[in-house]
């Protein structure tokens, strides 16, 4: 069990992560009747007695209204002050992520949501780069993204993640690291477990949340970022062709941060990538503190 953190947090308590089991009979482990959030952390690097948690708060909020689409009514002040507690009981020493899931936890075999019990864990790992910060390559998946129309898209629900598991799998199988994921009207959606965003004539461009997207927390951050750095942001719909002249695009999410992406199908991108180097080097001093503008989007945890 040492790739995971020690303790896990289940059923209302601290426990050691391998004695924290479900039954073989949970009703979300049948029917994906849960939600998961996710969320990177890591020692001060200017305090060791310190954890600097990213965007907690947007985290927590987004969990709690992920949870609402499960009839289960949890806070994002309830999710926070256990991801604290969580934090301060494992007092982790390397940079790690933190997997909060929220979950049908009866036993019943009737696929519903109402007369079912629901309950919260938290366990989490050591994590370093997620992907490769040099770059990946992508393929266009023959999978869609599901619609909004059939699908709660603005919750991170579990399963809605085996279209991603699918494209995933896809994408390495036929020789590519990621997959590009296009909506139900052929326009350009997001990654397997990421947002995109591509640059075109100085202008950063990605997904409008009506593209059937997942609302990021890191997509978010990046177009903060990148309008307060002056760079014209264009949220709307984009056309597959438009990845292929692009001249600039690259990925962004909680595990993967910001990467590039270096070739489409049989198209090679640019290999200067200003503005996509600028955001990286711009989340990384923030992340670990260094940056006075943007302390509101840390979390300091004492551990001492």
């Amino acid at each position: 069990m040492s790739d995971f953190l020690p303790y896990a947090y289940l059923n209302g308590q601290f426990v050691p992560f391998s004695e924290a089991k479900i039954s073989v009979a949970t009703h979300a482990l049948h029917y994906g009747t849960a939600a998961l959030g996710g969320l990177r952390g890591l020692p001060n690097p200017a305090n060791a007695n310190e954890i600097l948690l990213f965007r907690l708060e947007d985290h927590c909020q987004r969990l709690s209204r992920s949870a609402h689409y499960l009839g289960y009514e949890l806070s994002m002040a309830q999710i926070k002050t256990t991801i604290i507690e969580w934090v301060q009981k494992n007092r982790p020493t390397v940079p790690f992520y933190i997997r909060p899931l929220v979950y049908t936890s009866g036993l019943g075999i009737a696929p519903r949501l109402h007369d079912v019990e629901k309950d919260f864990l938290i366990y989490g790992m050591p994590l370093g780069d997620y992907l490769s910060a040099e770059g990946v390559t992508c393929r266009i998946s023959s999978w869609q993204r599901q619609c909004d129309r059939s699908f709660p898209l603005r919750g991170k629900l579990t399963t809605s993640y085996i279209v991603s598991a699918l494209a995933k799998t896809e994408a390495v199988a036929s020789g590519f690291d990621e997959a590009i994921l296009l909506n139900t009207q052929g326009k350009v959606c997001e990654a397997s477990g990421m947002n995109l965003f591509l640059v075109r004539d100085g202008q950063l461009i990605t997904p409008s949340v009506d593209q059937d997207i997942l609302e990021g927390i890191t997509r978010r951050s990046v177009v903060e970022l990148a309008q307060a750095a002056g760079v014209t942001v264009l949220e709307r719909a984009v056309d597959r062709t438009e990845l292929l002249i692009a001249d600039e695009v690259f990925l962004t999410g909680t595990a993967a941060r910001i990467v590039p992406v270096r070739r489409i199908e049989t198209y090679t991108l640019p290999a200067q990538r200003p503005l996509t180097r600028q955001l990286q080097q711009q989340l990384q001093t923030i992340v670990t503190g260094r940056d006075p503008n943007y302390r509101h989007w840390l979390d300091i945890v004492p551990i001492a």
